[in-house]
């Protein structure tokens, strides 16, 4: 990659015209969902203590919290966007995550303070008083946050955004449990058989597995999810797209927040290349991956590929087809042959559902051995990165 090249891409992803944007959509729908669930709390509040609703009080404490969410997802966007700095050469993306992160926490506190005041309603039960301003009212929220967790969720899926995703499906669930306490204040005025607290305590339940959910998904993210399968496969496309190239493996990619990659790569290339040419390639591969897909390729290995010896040929695709006969062997690749020095080196892919992959990579080593006595092994396993 050229000088004027590497520099782009070390701030270019903070600095993007399609960043901007994206900040931009988080913050509208944040502020769509912060006025919306303020006046939703009110109304919702207004009722519920004067019908002595349980439910709807807590409905309303639920909307309090969506928009204190929404504030929290603002806030984590815009700290995200900070520019890296010697601190943190790769950026603050993954504040993002800390904000969903938060966001899930708030949910499972809201289901816990339910399900707390709902036990004590069952234990000391009062009489609710519904009207029909009251059930207007009720409907009224289930529709609006019916519409409002599609929009968000939406724009979340869209912009790639968690938090927003996450206020969009506590949302949506916000608008079945609005559904229940509006049927529940139905059955107590047609039959006189009140579900209050026992609807309250069954929403609770739900909130809380909501909130589990969610914190377990975004912790997987902090942790390090495995790379989406769709778009490692695409980058491997692009990078087998130049002529050189004859195999592009190992992708590895590293997470810094939504839609912001670091990674690196092998990739098998004529044994006949100049280390001009070499140089040339990598840089032109870097670029290419980084104005298509937005990642930087920190580092590109490289897998000499003998284009001048049909022997060599035999013996690999002899040697790949005793490997690839090995049961959880996905891959074999970067292959090297020398019989005056008797050295054979590759790698070969092992997949996790292996389970002992230390034992899968033995056997291996062992049949190669088998067919190739006498020979030096450089057998090298590799992990199922995103295969």
């Amino acid at each position: 990659m050229s000088t004027s090249a590497k520099a782009e891409s070390s701030s270019a992803p903070f600095m993007k015209s399609d960043e901007l944007q994206r900040e931009q959509q988080i913050v509208r729908t944040s502020i769509i969902g912060i006025v919306a669930n303020v006046f939703l709390a009110a109304f919702k509040a207004g009722v519920g203590f004067i019908s002595g609703s349980i439910a709807i009080i807590l409905d309303a404490v639920n909307n309090l919290s969506d928009a204190a969410s929404s504030v929290i997802t603002i806030v984590g966007t815009k700290l995200a966007r900070k520019e890296p700095d010697k601190a943190h050469p790769f950026g603050y993306g993954r504040i993002e995550y800390l904000s969903a992160l938060l966001i899930s926490i708030i949910v499972l506190y809201a289901g816990i303070t339910s399900l707390t005041e709902s036990v004590k309603k069952i234990l000391h039960p009062e009489q609710a008083d519904y009207s029909a301003v009251t059930l207007i009212i009720v409907a009224a929220g289930v529709v609006v946050k019916l519409l409002l967790g599609r929009f968000v969720k939406q724009v979340g899926e869209k912009v790639n955004s968690d938090s927003l995703v996450n206020s969009g499906q506590d949302a949506l669930l916000d608008s079945i449990i609005s559904a229940s306490t509006l049927a529940a204040a139905i059955l107590y005025l047609l039959s006189g058989l009140s579900l209050e607290a026992w609807l309250g305590a069954v929403i609770s339940l739900v909130i809380i597995k909501s909130g589990i959910e969610m914190i377990r998904e975004t912790l997987s993210k902090i942790l390090g999810d495995r790379a989406d399968v769709d778009f490692a496969n695409q980058i491997k496309a692009t990078v087998r797209s130049f002529p050189e190239v004859s195999g592009a493996y190992d992708l590895v990619l590293h997470d810094y927040g939504p839609d912001r990659f670091n990674g690196s790569i092998h990739v098998e290339v004529p044994d006949s290349l100049s280390i001009n040419d070499l140089d040339q390639l990598n840089r032109d591969i870097e670029t290419t991956v980084y104005q298509d897909h937005g990642v930087i390729l920190t580092a590109i290995g490289v897998y000499a590929v003998n284009t001048k010896d049909p022997e060599t040929v035999r013996v690999r695709e002899e040697v790949r087809s005793l490997v690839m006969g090995i049961d959880h062997v996905l891959q074999m690749h970067g292959f090297h042959y020398d019989p005056e020095k008797k050295n054979l080196r590759f790698d070969v892919v092992i997949a996790f559902s292996a389970g002992n992959r230390g034992a899968v990579w033995r056997k291996v080593c062992e049949t190669v051995a088998d067919a190739y006595p006498g020979y030096t092994l450089q057998i090298a396993a590799d992990t199922d990165f995103n295969s």
